[in-house]
């Protein structure tokens, strides 16, 4: 398919966004006249609480404007071209890497961090806040240490908030 017909169909959708009648009339009269079907690359993003962004890639035939719409209901489009669309959708959830392998640990200078696997990989997913050791009573320092396993949304929030007070406040020097 040239692109002609491309950006032709790129404005019907873009103009179905803001006033879905006017897909409706133009295919209704016939104004845009393609010959079968179109593809084009649909780029899925998708946002989680935990700060994980995946993305998912997928070639779609579109038949019928409507069908397509439908399909694509629950997410937000947020870029388009002529060839691509990129939709994104938040998700009040943890990524599925972190159900799967997420680790709650401490750094050595103290950060509270989310590890893929065992904090002493080191491989670290996103870094929060530093929080004074010495005020966490052993158990805790050693749970950290070692790693305490997050799969669920609840666990996630509820370790975050623990340990809230422990911040270093770097305003007042603590």
């Amino acid at each position: 398919m040239s692109t002609f017909p491309r950006i032709i169909i790129c404005m019907a959708f873009a103009l179905s966004l803001i006033v879905p009648s006017y897909s409706k009339s133009l295919a209704q009269e016939d104004v845009v006249h393609i010959e079968g079907p179109m593809t084009l690359e649909v780029v899925l993003r998708t946002l989680y609480v935990d700060g994980e962004v995946s993305e998912e890639i997928v070639q779609e035939t579109i038949w019928a404007l409507d069908d397509f719409w439908a399909k694509y209901a629950d997410w937000q489009l947020i870029d388009m071209d002529d060839s691509s669309l990129l939709f994104e959708k938040e998700v009040d959830d943890i990524s599925p890497l972190l159900k799967v392998n997420g680790f709650f640990g401490i750094s050595d200078d103290g950060v509270l961090s989310i590890y893929n696997g065992k904090p002493e990989m080191e491989n670290v997913i996103q870094s929060f806040f530093q929080i004074d050791v010495q005020k966490l009573e052993g158990k805790k320092q050693q749970q950290l240490k070692q790693g305490i396993r997050v799969k669920s949304k609840e666990e996630y929030t509820d370790v975050l908030e623990a340990m809230k007070q422990f911040v270093i406040n770097e305003d007042k020097g603590s």
